[in-house]
């Protein structure tokens, strides 16, 4: 059948629960990658001769700090520490800690959230999700987001860098596609 629509990939693991203990990286994507989250500008350390070399800088617009202040928000949800993130114009990298012990499951199913709704992750960034474009008075996101489950310390540690390095990588894109 030719006018069948095109079926969405599911990245999730079919067996993993997303409610269970440990990290786990998450991208989140404005929609139509419009820039409107934040800006990448030089920032140069010191005040002579031996300056360090520029490091981007991530400076928030407004619509930025509405997003900081209900990511920062989420830990209020039990169970979810926001352990790493960062603000790009057009995504925001997060790195979250769930713990079970913390919460129970939702059984209920009220979440908003794409099946199954009883677990954390969706729960999490729908809600995150919800609020954001609610104080900002339009969807600004993509459908959807992608996760990656952190498997061991060498995992973790690569995800950090590339939250640490993202600036910097965006920042001299930038430079060089000008």
């Amino acid at each position: 059948m030719d006018n069948e629509l095109p079926r969405r990939k599911d990245l999730r693991l079919k067996q993993h629960d997303y409610s269970s203990k440990g990290a786990y990286f998450v991208t989140i994507c404005i929609q139509n990658r419009k820039r409107i989250l934040s800006n990448i500008v030089e920032h140069s350390v010191g005040g002579g001769a031996f300056d360090a070399p520029l490091t981007p800088k991530i400076q928030l617009t407004e619509v930025g700090k509405i997003i900081k202040k209900y990511l920062l928000s989420s830990e209020n949800i039990p169970g979810v520490k926001i352990d790493r993130y960062v603000i790009m114009p057009d995504h925001i990298h997060i790195i979250f800690f769930l713990n079970p012990s913390e919460y129970s499951k939702r059984q209920n199913g009220s979440s908003r959230a794409p099946t199954p709704t009883n677990e954390m992750i969706p729960h999490v960034v729908s809600t995150f999700k919800r609020f954001c474009n609610k104080e900002i008075g339009s969807n600004v996101f993509q459908r959807g987001y992608i996760e990656h489950i952190i498997r061991d310390r060498n995992d973790y540690e690569t995800r950090v860098r590339y939250i640490y390095e993202n600036p910097i990588r965006w920042y001299y894109d930038k430079l060089y596609a000008e």
